[in-house]
């Protein structure tokens, strides 16, 4: 079996990083901060670039791509920070709509929010046209509640009452695990150049063993967490029935990867990592918001245990992968 990816989801992750990298600096970044954290202009770029339509199929106008195509777009947001609601949008609520809103979504002319209730809080209620609640698409209410967060890019409201959707969670759970390998890769970045140019003692800080090591196990951290979210994304695709586990399995490892990349990454900084004036920051908060959403690492580790200790998904050296595949 071909693990790799095809050329064409190469393609398409190089075309989004280029875009991103030239198009959402981080002085882009700094200047959303001051002005309220959304430029009209970027949520057109995106969906110039055809994220709009990334699972909208061909016939209604999109580009008929699956989910694998929609994690390798995410970790690709995720790298650049991107705070416009494209990923609730395109990449979540998408496949859970009618054919007229998913057309809408694929020309750009329509934001959806997401409710569930396993988050206190309703991303960019303010400018969505509709809520996905549970199995319904109610109207977007009219001055909702504002609520405070750590990320100061994403724009939080209060919640309203709805009924949880599972698939909803664990399609929006994918996504954001997604979402958290991007920024641990930029991250890792981010430390692994300051390293290579802040001195101390007469030379470059990073040929320092100690900060080798670190910088190393962050790279192995992510190393091991890449292919859990992958393998995720393929079971979603194909409607495997064990999905949900692999989906929190990768939730978990993004998770660790994500915070472990921040806390190495301030580390290397030193003291200055912390201040605004770094654009660390910026990634550092993003990892800090999404390891609560969609369910924190505690929520979906119980859900694994339970799938493991319960008997419901198979373990040891005779399980192997084409044997998962034959039971979900």
């Amino acid at each position: 079996m071909d693990f790799r990816f095809t050329e064409d989801q190469l393609n398409l992750r190089e075309a989004i990083r280029d875009y991103l990298t030239g198009e959402h600096t981080p002085e882009v970044l700094r200047r959303l901060d001051v002005e309220g954290g959304r430029d009209a202009a970027i949520w057109d770029g995106l969906i110039g670039m055809g994220i709009g339509g990334l699972l909208v199929p061909e016939a209604e106008g999109g580009l008929g791509m699956g989910l694998i195509e929609a994690a390798i777009v995410a970790v690709e947001l995720g790298r650049a920070n991107v705070s416009e609601p494209i990923a609730d949008t395109a990449l979540v609520a998408t496949p859970l709509l009618g054919s007229d809103q998913r057309a809408a979504i694929a020309a750009g002319a329509l934001k959806v929010a997401l409710a569930h209730p396993i988050n206190p809080w309703i991303a960019d209620l303010d400018s969505a046209d509709m809520v996905l609640a549970g199995e319904a698409a109610l109207p977007a209410p009219e001055d909702p509640a504002p609520v405070d967060t750590v990320d100061p890019l994403r724009r939080l409201f209060a919640p309203i009452e709805c009924a949880a959707d599972d698939r909803l969670l664990d399609r929006a759970a994918l996504i954001a695990a997604a979402q958290l390998i991007g920024g641990a890769e930029r991250m890792l970045e981010l430390a692994t150049d300051y390293a290579k140019t802040r001195e101390q003692f007469g030379q470059p800080i990073g040929s320092f063993q100690a900060i080798k090591h670190h910088l190393a196990t962050v790279a192995v951290k992510l190393e091991f967490a890449r292919p859990v979210l992958w393998r995720a994304a393929y079971a979603a695709q194909q409607r495997a029935a064990r999905t949900p586990i692999h989906i929190s399995h990768a939730k978990v490892a993004a998770t660790d990867a994500a915070m472990l990349a921040a806390e190495t990454a301030i580390q290397v900084h030193g003291a200055m990592g912390y201040t605004y004036e770094v654009d660390l920051h910026f990634w550092m908060k993003r990892a800090w918001a999404l390891a609560g959403a969609w369910g924190d690492r505690a929520w979906h580790q119980r859900r694994i245990e339970a799938a493991v200790i319960g008997g419901g998904m198979a373990i040891g050296p005779e399980t192997t992968f084409a044997s998962e595949l034959n039971h979900g």
